[in-house]
């Protein structure tokens, strides 16, 4: 199959195809239109997720300092802060990564980051 056309094509098929004038089909304009808000629709749940990652993953971050240093000042194995300081620096790459629009790449960091700090929590 050489994927060419079929030669016999009808000529009110090829003058149709190559005519540059624009349509006045109400459906045509009706299919645009709603192209149109599916695109709008879209955007704003990209630019939901976007701002969700980022969001997220400034505050995993934050929370993760945070009990870096409240470990860090007690009686905690020294191993407990660096596991939550840890989590916060992949948390805040997701929320990086998320306000670039990497939201997948951003969400299994957010759970790689959780984890880590959960495993620093049950090593205390």
């Amino acid at each position: 199959m050489s994927g060419r056309t079929d030669s016999d094509t009808d000529p009110a098929i090829t003058e149709a195809a190559s005519d540059d004038t624009p349509t006045t089909d109400p459906a045509a304009s009706e299919a645009a239109a709603t192209g149109a808000e599916e695109a709008e629709e879209y955007i704003g749940d990209a630019r939901r997720a976007r701002w969700a990652a980022a969001g997220t993953g400034g505050l995993l971050t934050l929370a993760g300092l945070a009990a870096a240093l409240l470990r860090l000042t007690g009686s905690a194995p020294a191993l407990v802060p660096a596991a939550y300081g840890l989590g916060a620096a992949v948390c805040a790459l997701a929320a990086v990564l998320g306000a670039r629009g990497h939201t997948r790449r951003a969400l299994w960091l957010l759970v790689a980051g959780t984890m880590v700090m959960a495993f620093g929590d049950q090593s205390d």
